[in-house]
């Protein structure tokens, strides 16, 4: 064979091999998007919602609420950054027992449909107040909002002053903890970020779930493991900073009733390097602090042996935070009268 017949019998060979390997990323490609689908579609058979899916502005979104309608105020509970409804499991049945309470899922959460507004807190309050509206959930409310979600319920506070009788934080973000954190932890954001695309352009297929890097919990996995949640969270993270402005924007809360929640200083912050835990979790307790000033009636609880998600480690000190806010939400009302401030 000449020289020039072996070269076109190679790149014919080499043209063979390459639509072989497309062929093959084909076909486990095909096989990865039915193991996602069918896997999901299962745990949601097997693990279904609590509450119900209301339609806003076309969209649906979806709302848990328990306990009886009584003297009031309702307690809505807004979840960490990429947090279903789940991460208040242990609380909302035992506040059901002395008020109204309400979780839900933001838009793109959970069993919420995605949004194409940006996901900063602004937006994300005031879909929260047109969710309200639409499930027929009247205020006044008891805000109750985990780390990113305090951004949200300070956020609504300002927007809807009138329909807020007090607000818990359960160790919520700070809105200048990214200009007081060691300038090494916020450069880690662009990992963090690039990491939660990859788990977003690779859930479609199924990859995340193959390797365990969804929930082990059915049910969080029947709600979180999925490509929209997925994309929220990228999305979350993405306007951190401008949700942090927008909250930073909002001042403080007069004397509405406020109770702080601080996680154990002895369990810091984790997944972070050794260098940078102590002046991480030092700035941390600090803002902590100050969050309980933002009210003439605040006051803060560390919750001992509780990790970041106190609602999970430390349910009770949750629970009872916010049966005493709703107790001070309900005397404030019996003396102003029928109106709350």
């Amino acid at each position: 064979m000449t020289r020039t017949g072996t070269s076109v019998a190679g790149r014919s060979w080499l043209r063979r091999l390459a639509t072989a390997l497309l062929l093959l990323l084909l076909v486990l490609a095909v096989i990865g998007i039915l193991y996602q689908n069918i896997s999901e579609a299962r745990d949601r058979r097997f693990n279904p919602m609590a509450g119900r899916v209301v339609t806003v502005d076309g969209r649906r979104m979806h709302i848990d609420c328990e306990g009886t309608p009584g003297d009031g105020p309702t307690v809505i509970l807004d979840s960490g950054l990429g947090d279903s409804y789940l991460s208040w499991r242990k609380v909302q049945p035992e506040i059901a027992k002395f008020a109204r309470v309400c979780s839900y899922d933001r838009a793109g959460i959970g069993y919420s449909d995605s949004s194409s507004q940006p996901r900063t807190s602004r937006v994300i309050a005031e879909e929260l107040h047109a969710l309200l509206q639409a499930a027929g959930v009247a205020p006044p409310y008891i805000l109750v909002g985990h780390s990113m979600g305090g951004y949200d319920v300070r956020l609504y506070a300002s927007l809807y002053r009138n329909e807020v009788a007090g607000m818990v934080l359960v160790d919520a973000s700070h809105p200048d903890q990214e200009n007081r954190f060691p300038p090494e932890l916020n450069r880690m954001k662009t990992s963090w970020i690039r990491e939660a695309e990859s788990i977003e352009f690779t859930m479609p297929f199924g990859i995340p779930r193959l390797l365990s890097l969804c929930d082990d919990g059915p049910e969080e996995r029947a709600a979180e493991c999925n490509f929209h949640n997925a994309r929220e969270q990228v999305e979350e993270l993405k306007s951190f900073s401008a949700s942090a402005a927008e909250t930073a924007a909002t001042g403080a809360l007069g004397s509405l009733p406020l109770a702080v929640l601080s996680h154990d200083p002895e369990k810091p912050l984790v997944d972070l390097p050794a260098d940078l835990v102590k002046p991480t979790n030092d700035a941390w307790e600090k803002m902590q602090e100050e969050l309980a000033h933002l009210s003439s009636r605040g006051s803060q609880t560390i919750a001992k042996n509780s990790l970041h998600y106190i609602q999970i480690d430390r349910p009770d000190v949750v629970i009872q935070a916010v049966q005493t806010t709703v107790t001070q939400a309900r005397s404030t009302s019996s003396a102003a009268g029928p109106k709350l401030p």
